[in-house]
């Protein structure tokens, strides 16, 4: 049986490596397309530097208050800021050239210093966006509320448009009909602020005048990754997920090329040979293996040369997933041919089903952009398993315990494609 098994598994591989077109889309393509991905995700080697969002801000209004809004804006690490005009603002907006504009309405630095005493109605700041980029129109909003609140607080603590304000209030509070306490309390404030910032700087320690309100806290961002100084590689990720999903494309092929053969009646001649259905199934699915096996091989290593994709984890797991996805996915070949009525049929709905498990597997994206309950539903795809597998065992750093399951879950996938595809198998075009 061995003779035979070798002469088959050999023929195999002879036939695949001199199919250009084959090798082409097996090796070539999915190191093209893993180089794009792994670019677009890890961002320039070696810029540590937050990507700023566009944003257009008019200032309509030209006060102190307004001012310090763009100020701010301007010095913020994560906006860039363009000063335009508004028609010029919407205009870039609706061609895609900027994420965001700003527009701050004439009478906006009045109308919210007389907010922030609740004495007037809110004013509001006029947001442009491409929908397209929907998630930076909320970062946008969230940094912009940290500036005004700073400006605002800033001018009625301790600006020109604050004195006034306060001048003008204590009067109209002294003869309204607020309860006399809470009269008494803001009435005093009011005068204990104006008291604090009319007073010289020498007597208030040296200390310029407060800048106003300001966040209390600063964010202390860590990455978790296989080790202190360890960097995120997203050539890991990219590379395992399109490695994954172009050798499924080959195992597929092969498994069509299988329905080839039998339509030309090769599988019959092969029939009166003493080979068994079960061995020849078996020379496939080796040949397919071994095959897959290179793809995954090259394409890290081509990753581990040119964008130093590192094996953090165990070197163990990181094989016997290489190995268990290998199996999984010459077996899956295998249910191609067994299923399949026709080369172009079977073509056809052999590359929707491929896609499907790609996309769903989150060897395009990683799947914690997925909603949380396609997150779960997602677990039934093999493809999920070797991607995260492949993960943990390069950029997560885990150990040999994290590639258990995966590789459990693979060869089982690989078991049940094996078993169909046994019993499925029929030597002739039915």
């Amino acid at each position: 049986m061995l003779v035979p098994l070798a002469a088959l598994i050999r023929k195999d591989l002879q036939l695949f490596f001199t199919d250009r077109r084959s090798v082409i889309l097996s090796f070539i393509v999915p190191i093209a397309i893993a180089s794009f991905f792994g670019a677009m995700f890890s961002g320039p080697p070696g810029n540590n530097a937050p990507a700023r969002i566009a944003v257009a801000l008019v200032d309509q209004d030209g006060s102190a208050i307004s001012r310090s809004i763009l100020e701010g804006a301007q010095s913020d690490d994560n906006l860039g800021v363009i000063v335009t005009d508004a028609a010029t603002a919407r205009a870039n907006v609706r061609a895609g050239k900027t994420s965001v504009g700003v527009i701050v309405p004439k009478g906006f630095g009045e109308a919210a210093g007389s907010a922030f005493f609740n004495r007037g109605e809110k004013p509001a700041l006029e947001v442009l966006y491409d929908p397209s980029h929907g998630p930076e129109v909320g970062m946008v909003r969230g940094i912009l509320t940290g500036h005004v609140m700073e400006a605002v607080t800033k001018e009625m603590f301790g600006g020109s448009q604050g004195r006034a304000y306060i001048e003008k209030t204590i009067p109209e509070i002294e003869s309204s009909g607020m309860d006399p306490g809470e009269k008494k309390r803001l009435v005093d404030m009011l005068r204990a602020v104006s008291l604090y910032y009319d007073r010289p700087a020498s007597a208030r320690g040296g200390t310029p005048a407060a800048p106003g309100l300001s966040m209390p806290y600063v964010v202390k961002a860590e990455p978790v990754t296989a080790g202190n100084n360890t960097p995120y590689n997203g050539y890991a990720h990219a590379f395992g997920g399109m490695a994954i999903q172009f050798l499924l494309f080959a195992m597929a092929n092969l498994g069509i090329e299988t329905l080839l053969e039998r339509q030309r009646g090769l599988w019959k001649r092969l029939r009166s040979a003493p080979l068994s259905k079960s061995t020849l199934l078996l020379a496939k699915g080796v040949s397919g293996a071994i095959i897959a096996m290179a793809v995954l091989v090259v394409s890290f290593g081509f990753a581990m040369v040119v964008f130093r994709v590192r094996v953090q984890g165990s070197i163990a797991g990181f094989v016997a997933i290489l190995v268990a996805s290998s199996a999984m996915a010459s077996t899956f070949g295998l249910l191609v041919a067994s299923l399949g009525k026709t080369p172009g049929a079977a073509r056809g709905i052999t590359t929707l089903a491929v896609l499907m498990m790609v996309m769903l597997g989150g060897a395009w994206v990683p799947t914690f952009i997925f909603p949380a309950w396609l997150q779960h539903v997602t677990v039934v795809i093999p493809v999920r398993w070797a991607v995260d597998g492949l993960d943990a065992m390069t950029w997560r750093g885990l150990g040999l315990a994290a590639a258990l399951l995966p590789v459990l879950v693979l060869l089982g996938f690989s078991a049940a494609f094996a078993a169909i595809a046994t019993a499925r198998f029929s030597w002739e075009e039915v």
